[in-house]
């Protein structure tokens, strides 16, 4: 938003002593001994002050200074704050790229975006880890996945002061919430905020094309580019979600960069699965139904196309009697508008997991029961 100073006028065309602007003692008063008058009373004023105070120059002013120590709960958001620092950490690559991760093991594995680092990836760059107290170390990619948009990265130290993992599953709309990171480079950055929003069906597109679908937590606490990868946590210091994605304005002459309060994060009961997965085979693993979406419809609902291989030979779709050219509605329970919204409440799921869904045949409208399996990497 564009401000306009607003210049005063001012009015010359009558004397600023203009006889009736003052009170009628004044009248016969010229200008000049006005002016006079009102410079003799401000000395002999500020004479009697200033001898009052101890002589004309010699005057001492008594400043008094405030000796109180403030306190700072544990749970306020400097207490808060003083505890999740130490874990809070700056990723830099040579390939251009930055932004923030926090440390999720004492051994010195570190959970990122995966499109903080997918560039260094891709390039075989160096990723360089500062902790907050300024150490750097450059860091191997244990592991990294496009579909949620995580990366677990390794350095070489010990001891080092972990975050503790929330449950996302128990976060309120409302819930108070403090974001670390280095958004635009500034290191130990802290926000807060509220849970503005559960469950939203947020698509975000990596450097090679990859899309991430996440079911994010949406926040109004500050997030700036930058803040990528970096903890958002609860009011115990718990992290309940990995800051990933902003919404910006864009299209026009007032468009706007950066933090508008549309901010989004990866639920961390999902990031934690994903993170042991990478740790422990290098790759992760997500949940499909075996169907090809529409990606061009615009709902509500979400489509099966009719092209050839639409539905998955043998997989749960077809088990299921889904059919190409069928809308699904519906995903254990929850109404489906657009096609991410489908993608999105499937791999908030887990593999093995059995799930109604309601979808549409024509003018009918039918149930049935799918068996999620894991995906092809």
């Amino acid at each position: 938003m564009k401000f306009r100073s607003r210049k005063s006028k001012v009015h010359t065309d009558a004397p600023w002593w203009n006889s009736q602007d003052f009170p009628r003692s004044t009248r016969g008063v010229t200008p000049g001994a006005v002016v006079i008058l009102a410079i003799i009373a401000g000395i002999v004023g500020g004479a009697l002050g200033v001898n009052a105070s101890g002589g004309f120059f010699g005057g001492k002013a008594n400043l008094v200074t405030a000796s109180n120590s403030v306190e700072r709960k544990p749970d306020s958001v400097a207490g808060l704050a003083n505890r999740v620092l130490p874990s809070v950490v700056s990723i830099t690559t040579e390939a251009g790229s930055s932004g923030s991760g926090f440390i999720i093991d004492s051994s010195g594995f570190i959970l990122t975006n995966n499109h903080v680092v997918e560039e260094a990836a891709l390039a075989k760059a160096k990723i360089i880890v500062t902790l907050n107290n300024g150490e750097e170390f450059e860091s191997t990619i244990v592991g990294r996945d496009a579909s949620y948009d995580l990366a677990v990265l390794k350095i070489l130290a010990t001891g080092l002061p972990a975050l503790q993992f929330g449950d996302s599953d128990k976060v309120a709309v409302g819930d108070s919430v403090i974001a670390v990171g280095s958004p635009l480079g500034l290191t130990g950055t802290v926000t807060l905020g509220i849970i503005s929003a559960k469950d939203r069906a947020v698509t975000a597109g990596g450097s090679a094309g990859e899309s991430s679908f996440i079911n994010a937590l949406q926040t109004d606490a500050a997030i700036n580019p930058g803040n990528s990868g970096g903890p958002l946590i609860n009011t115990t210091g718990a992290v309940i979600g990995v800051n990933s994605a902003i919404a910006t304005l864009s299209g026009s002459s007032n468009s706007q960069a950066g933090s508008i309060g549309l901010g989004f994060a990866i639920p961390i009961n999902q990031a934690r699965k994903t993170a042991n997965q990478l740790i422990t085979t290098g790759k992760a693993s997500y949940p499909v139904i075996g169907v090809s979406i529409d990606m061009s419809f615009a709902g509500p609902g979400a489509k099966i196309t009719t092209a050839d291989g639409a539905i998955l030979p043998g997989g749960p779709a077809q088990k299921a009697g889904i059919k190409p050219g069928d809308l699904i509605i519906e995903f254990a329970g929850k109404a489906i508008n657009t096609p991410d919204e489908l993608i999105v409440a499937i791999r908030a799921k887990n593999i093995g997991d059995r799930v109604e869904v309601k979808f549409k045949r024509g003018s009918s409208t039918r149930t049935t029961t799918i068996t999620l399996v894991a995906g092809k990497n």
